[in-house]
């Protein structure tokens, strides 16, 4: 039967490649399982969305317009404005709500990519996979920029060639990184938009990691704070992509927003209302309590500086590991190759963490992810804790 041809150069995602390394491995049953493969936020949600959530039900009976209410706009131009020191986000051509970064960023590509010429669309390797299919599905060939130790596990601009640059119709970054969590820093941004303005792509810049970092008084630049220190206050070229889910602990909510070239926008709002894909009236609603408040946020970030403490403080004499500049994963490097090492620390331990050649590809013939794994540090501290002791011991073992 007729079909799609791309569907057939998605690769299996990174939980399926886990599923069928596990298979056959019977894990050590005297032991609770323990997952930090996933990153999933655990930390309890903030009570007072909830409860805007609940009083507002009876919204079930109203279609939800695709644009957003203008209060959610509004909210999320505001905490932009706030978080990034920008002079004027317009919520009315500058922002449109999502149902969370995933579906948008696949979506976008579908909104931005010509495939009747040659495009490529970069992004960074290791990589969130949505960006690979979002690439494919298309019709658009993706193309990778190495992050390992050598870069500071930030993507090597440098290595990307003229004529990739000139190809390039879209440029995916994510900054803090999955999985590694290093940071962009604003000057490398700003190259990045002058890049795009000289050679006509798109950078979409995946920052749902943006709210998790350590020191309060220094959170991670964004994109849009680049182009404002540049004067560039229409955000040309340039679109945002922010969550909820991390931020607020409220993954299962679906909200997120884009945000930046207004161009750029119109033509994403066209798609989507044929997409069909707006946000329920209730979630918006309590996405505005969301964004409105940060205290909870404060919160939120204490308990992963707690975690990462805690572990670190087990680990870091037995694994090749450190502290990332932001997010909520650890990326070490492993005493045996990464596959086996997820392999024996499930058998033995029923401790679940990700391999890292499952979220890179080859590239310039090495695979960055190869030999390190994500450990997501999304359990509750006690678990964390008990995890890291089980790593620590297996470590030993292993010798």
């Amino acid at each position: 039967m007729p079909m799609n041809s791309n569907l057939k150069k998605l690769q299996p995602y990174p939980f399926e490649k886990l599923h069928q390394l596990f298979s056959g491995i019977t894990p050590n049953s005297s032991k609770t399982p323990i997952s930090l493969a996933v990153g999933e936020p655990k930390h309890s949600p903030p009570l007072f969305v909830l409860e805007e959530l609940a009083v507002n039900l009876d919204k079930l009976s109203n279609y939800p317009a695709t644009k957003g209410v203008l209060p959610l706009r509004k909210s999320i131009a505001s905490w932009l404005e706030r978080r990034f020191a920008l002079s004027s986000v317009d919520p009315e051509t500058q922002v449109l709500p999502v149902n969370g970064t995933r579906e948008a960023l696949f979506a976008f590509a579908q909104t931005v990519v010509d495939a009747s010429a040659d495009a490529i669309v970069l992004c960074p390797n290791p990589f969130y996979q949505i960006y690979e299919g979002a690439a494919l599905l298309a019709g658009a060939r993706p193309e990778y920029i190495n992050c390992s130790a050598a870069t500071g596990f930030l993507p090597d601009f440098n290595s990307v060639t003229q004529d990739q640059w000139q190809q390039c119709q879209l440029l995916y970054l994510c900054s803090p990184g999955n999985p590694t969590g290093a940071v962009i820093p604003l000057s490398t941004l700003r190259q990045l938009i002058a890049l795009a303005q000289e050679h006509d792509f798109v950078i979409a810049s995946d920052e749902c990691y943006s709210e998790l970092y350590f020191d309060e008084n220094t959170p991670p630049p964004g994109l849009l704070q680049a182009c404002e220190s540049m004067g560039k206050t229409n955000y040309s070229n340039c679109m945002v992509f922010h969550s909820l889910s991390k931020r607020s602990n409220l993954p299962g909510l679906r909200s997120g927003f884009v945000a930046g070239d207004s161009e750029l926008i119109g033509r994403f709002l066209q798609y989507r209302t044929y997409h069909g894909c707006a946000m329920p009236l209730h979630h918006q609603l309590a996405s505005i309590a969301a964004w409105n408040d940060e205290d909870h946020v404060v919160t939120n970030r204490a308990l992963y500086t707690q975690k990462f403490s805690a572990v670190l403080d087990i680990l870091s004499d037995k694994l090749d590991v450190s502290k990332p500049d932001a997010g909520f994963y650890l990326w070490p490097k492993t005493p045996i190759s990464d596959t086996a090492f997820a392999q024996s620390l499930y058998e033995h331990e029923h401790v679940t963490v990700l391999p890292g050649r499952f979220l890179a590809r080859q590239c310039a013939g090495i695979n960055p992810g190869e030999n390190r794994v994500r450990i997501a540090l999304v359990a509750e501290l006690e678990q964390c804790i008990d995890a890291a002791h089980r790593i620590a011991r297996r470590l030993d073992e292993i010798g």
